[in-house]
């Protein structure tokens, strides 16, 4: 009997649950991959179509987990061109290199062809769709339905699947320019390429912001190097260039720091202990990760511990002491001493204790999430995540070097706005106006730039499935209007929903990021990608005829 999955989305966790299927063998499985692009593999965040050539990524080889081939490797045996193509220098590439985004999406790109090589030469059936848009899907007596137009006829076709997988990945608004001047998002960054040099806003001073104001510099001047520094040349008749991030603490992140891999075991807070945390209930439930977090510190990093008041101090003075020393400096000052350390650093391989515990810590602390009430999830989002968050999110040593050099020639600065503000975006001159307590400032461009948001069911693609039931939002119980995301189970499963136990997998990271709220990135994928592609091999290798529990209650 021939069981027929169907992954809807070919990025990077598709891939990775492709290859776990594949690896403990996918049976008799007829296996169809549907893609939106034109080409599979890469994701929106690697593909050339959404990306400019100069934006970096932020994670290395080194922390990427290997499809057949490690990145380096496969860097390694690109040709000159091809390498001069990516703008990716051969004497400068180790396993902890940052490369362009669009080359991480090659490699990606070329792992799906051999994955489907592979697969194909083995015996499985695979079918890969793309330039194929699924546009509706839902739960029928036989399997789940998916609607799709198919190139070149546009035309909506509907086919029924035993097994479906959801991992659409980033969502980002369908119209980028909401008004004259206002962009919801930077994506695709060749819009910005045809913006005019003026004054810009872009909310956001992370990764996103940071790439957004690299696409928008390269259109108007270059980055050179200049007596061994980086320095940013504009070019004729842009003297009106200025860009003005904004984000509540007006920082930049930090550069990427080194740290050793395998990360040593951590004494304190294992997943033990906080396991047994989550066992005691709810109650204090918080306080009490935090307080095998300030263990674990204080162990690892007694002076920085000290300096921080951590012996004595609660969450909230501990996050107050984490940005306190940065937010007394001005940004930029804190950036060059930052990149000077992180230098220093990976050239002699020395790991900061402190920062390396939080970076192990941040899986670990993040698995409480859905069982904190809602004034607890509020206190974690508000105080906890961003300490994570400013530690995993460093950046490429070069994109700081860009932010310095920008700022050095007068065409960027970054502002702190704090909680109150206000941004007006119905202005008939176009652009926005940005309010701080009483001074307001005209952009005729403004960008939102702050990363992909976590979505609500809501603003889920497949409506048949919301209106089924089966995809819905994850409420707490002490407030219904309080949403955390889609509701599924370890196995990224729709709970309680009806249709069989194993059909539907839901691995579309906007909408798992309330119950995971650190899951963006590779390592996300290939983590939730590996656990429904296992999933999806067991049930091959212990067919069993489905059952429609809703089909059986009728």
């Amino acid at each position: 009997m021939t069981t027929s999955i169907a992954f809807v989305g070919a990025g990077p966790t598709t891939l990775y649950a492709l290859h776990a299927l594949l690896a403990q063998g996918a049976g008799s499985a007829r296996i169809t991959v549907f893609e939106a692009n034109k080409v599979a593999g890469c994701g929106s965040p690697y593909s050339p179509d959404w990306n400019d050539r100069a934006m970096l990524s932020n994670i290395a080889s080194i922390e990427i987990p290997p499809l057949y081939d490690t990145l380096a490797d496969w860097l390694g045996a690109r040709t000159s061109a091809e390498l001069e193509a990516l703008d990716i220098d051969r004497t400068s590439l180790d396993e902890r290199t940052f490369v362009p985004r669009i080359a991480l999406g090659q490699y990606f790109e070329s792992r799906f062809a051999i994955m489907v090589e592979r697969a194909r030469a083995a015996g499985v059936m695979i079918e890969v769709k793309t330039g194929c848009r699924v546009v509706d899907a839902a739960n029928r007596k036989a399997g789940v339905e998916l609607s799709f137009m198919s190139p070149p006829s546009r035309r909506t076709t509907k086919a029924v699947f035993d097994h479906v997988v959801l991992a659409t990945g980033h969502q980002w608004p369908s119209r980028q320019h909401a008004q004259p001047g206002y962009f919801l998002s930077p994506w695709p960054a060749s819009v910005l390429a045809e913006l005019p040099a003026t004054t810009v806003g872009i909310r956001g001073s992370s990764l996103t912001a940071i790439d957004t104001a690299v696409a928008l510099a390269t259109s108007h001047g270059e980055f050179v190097q200049c007596d061994g520094r980086l320095v940013y040349k504009s070019m004729p008749g842009t003297d009106g260039f200025h860009i003005t991030m904004m984000s509540r603490k007006g920082l930049l992140p930090e550069a990427d720091f080194f740290f050793p891999l395998p990360h040593p075991p951590l004494q304190h807070c294992t997943p033990e202990a906080v396991a047994a945390a989550v066992d005691r209930g709810p109650m204090g439930l918080l306080d009490a990760v935090f307080d095998l977090f300030r263990r674990e510190l204080i162990q690892i990093d007694p002076g920085y511990a000290a300096e921080t008041g951590l012996h004595q101090g609660t969450l909230e003075t501990f996050a107050e002491a984490y940005f306190a020393r940065r937010a007394a400096v001005d940004p930029f000052v804190w950036a060059a001493a930052n990149l000077k350390e992180a230098r220093a650093n990976h050239a002699a391989q020395v790991t900061v204790p402190w920062r390396d515990a939080i970076l192990r810590m941040h899986e670990i602390v993040a698995v409480i999430v859905p069982h904190l009430d809602t004034g607890e999830f509020d206190r974690f989002s508000r105080v906890f995540k961003p300490i994570f968050v400013d530690i995993y999110a460093g950046v490429p040593h070069e994109s700081i070097e860009r932010m310095l050099a920008l700022h050095a020639a007068g065409k960027l600065e970054v502002l702190a706005v704090g909680d109150d503000y206000a941004v007006d975006t119905r202005c008939p001159e176009g652009g926005a106006r940005v309010t701080i307590d009483v001074a307001t400032r005209h952009f005729p461009v403004f960008i939102e730039a702050t990363g992909q948001p976590a979505l609500s069911g809501i603003q889920f693609p497949f409506l048949s499935l919301l209106e089924q039931g089966i995809v819905r939002d994850e409420v707490a119980n002490d407030a219904p209007d309080v949403v955390r995301g889609i509701a599924v189970d370890d196995l990224f499963r729709p709970v309680n929903a009806p249709l069989p136990m194993d059909r539907l997998f839901c691995l579309s990271l906007p909408f798992l990021m309330g119950r995971y709220p650190f899951a963006q990135g590779i390592t996300s994928s290939h983590e939730m990608g590996g656990i429904v592609g296992r999933r999806l091999a067991l049930i091959m290798n212990t067919a069993k005829p489905a059952v429609d529990f809703a089909d059986t209650a009728a």
